[in-house]
């Protein structure tokens, strides 16, 4: 089977990851019990992550001219992730500010730093969206690029995922260019307006649409009338930083593999269980024998 390839638009960010016996209220200063600092950010996590899963990934993104970027991008190639399209713009590189309590539980602030200067896409990082066989993208950078290679994607034939965070407000234009929408609890509400008992709201805005609940698994359903709650996979959390993009970047590798998508839910759900395992977030993406390990068929 050839390898799938796909291609990620999306942040890179440092992630400065603290963790404390529970997360801070507003005003309140605790004393943390461990500190990491790794690459991240949803884009080049789900870069790594799609080749941990088992794909060849080409990943379009901008870090800053700071030590911090160097760092970015020598994780990023080392984990073999095809990084000539990563953009090097004079400044800082993104960072993210990232609390993690006893549960695995955590609270991010994300400063977009070199992130933000991602306007636009050049026509060779076109092509590269075009030759792909999925695309995935989320919000953390321009709303205008994801929407731009969505649309270049779609005319190609190339499918699209589209992580929806941080939840914004969408153009049509971007959600017609969808093939699959993940979203998490809050950004289900933020999107629809609707209370998570109403989940086939979301398929007002795509034609499939996957519902990320944590602990209670996944929710999928499309305009087909399919509707199926993945249970998640048990393990012992120690941060579910990285969790979702795991598991987008894993949906994405096994539906462009030919698994249906119900199945490449299910696997997905795996390879968040995997990651939520250890604490960061670039490095505790799983491989994909750890996935398969964790894996329950429906």
């Amino acid at each position: 089977m050839p390898q799938t390839r796909v291609v990620v638009v999306g942040s890179a960010n440092m992630d400065l990851v603290a963790t404390a016996p529970a997360l801070p209220r507003p005003g309140e200063t605790l004393l943390g019990t461990d500190f990491v600092m790794v690459p991240g950010g949803k884009g080049a996590n789900q870069a790594i992550a799609a080749v941990r899963a088992g794909a060849a990934c080409a990943f379009l993104g901008a870090i800053g001219s700071d030590s911090f970027g160097v760092t970015i991008r020598a994780r990023i190639t080392a984990a073999g992730v095809d990084s000539t399209g990563l953009r090097v713009v004079y400044g800082t590189s993104g960072v993210a500010l990232v609390m993690v309590n006893a549960e695995g539980e955590n609270a991010i602030v994300v400063s977009p730093g070199a992130n933000a200067s991602m306007t636009g896409l050049t026509e060779p990082e076109l092509t590269v969206v075009r030759e792909a066989d999925v695309l995935v993208a989320q919000l953390e950078i321009p709303v205008e690029t994801v929407t731009e290679a969505a649309v270049a994607a779609r005319a190609a034939g190339t499918r699209v995922v589209l992580n929806a965070a941080p939840a914004r407000s969408l153009p049509r234009e971007l959600l017609d260019a969808t093939d699959v929408l993940v979203v998490n609890e809050s950004e289900a509400q933020a999107l629809t307006g609707r209370g998570l008992d109403e989940p086939q709201a979301l398929l007002d805005l795509a034609p499939r649409a996957v519902l990320t609940l944590g602990a209670a698994g996944a929710w999928y359903g499309d305009r087909d009338g399919t509707s199926v709650h993945v249970p998640a996979v048990r393990v012992e959390a120690v941060d579910s930083t990285a969790a979702g993009d795991a598991f987008t970047a894993a949906l994405a590798v096994g539906w462009g593999e030919g698994r249906d998508v119900v199945d490449a839910v299910r696997w997905a759900a795996a390879a968040g269980a995997a990651c939520v395992r250890r604490l960061g977030a670039s490095v505790a993406l799983p491989h994909r024998a750890e996935i398969d390990e964790l894996y329950q068929p429906g």
